[in-house]
């Protein structure tokens, strides 16, 4: 497998998103893309805006869901898509720089509204490999 890589994972009514990374970090990178993905294609977005998030829980699973309804909360306040992450993490304390565009309908040809992630098949570890998984559904 290559890394750092995102994907989808089948759930009955929403989506699954899962980031796959070499650190936690871009673990939460990738998810952060996947869910991304699940709106409109990243390729599309450009790097035009910057926002910075900061957030803490207590532990990484709490992180992971605070970290991704930040970003919809970001989305939907300023009417942004976001493709491009730089997420440092230290002690379930979370400081990101994101960027990204204004939201265009002819151009990103958005699909669903995301709503928000949930605890659903939430799960953060490291694997025996050594590589990080950060996964949970989001609902939309």
């Amino acid at each position: 497998m290559s890394l750092p890589a995102w994907e989808h994972f089948h759930h009955e009514a929403d989506i699954g998103v899962r980031g796959l990374g070499n650190t936690l970090p871009e673990a939460f990178e990738q998810a952060a893309l996947a869910m991304i993905a699940v709106v409109t294609a990243p390729e599309r977005i450009q790097y035009r805006r910057s926002v910075e998030i900061n957030l803490s829980a207590p532990d990484n699973e709490f992180l992971l869901t605070e970290w991704l309804n930040s970003l919809i909360y970001e989305m939907a306040v300023r009417r942004l898509l976001f493709s491009r992450f730089e997420v440092n993490i230290q002690d379930h304390s979370l400081r990101a720089e994101v960027w990204g565009e204004p939201i265009d309908q002819a151009k990103h040809q958005p699909a669903v509204e995301l709503k928000g992630a949930t605890l659903t098949e939430l799960k953060v570890e490291q694997t025996e490999g050594g590589y990080w998984i950060a996964q949970c559904v989001v609902d939309v």
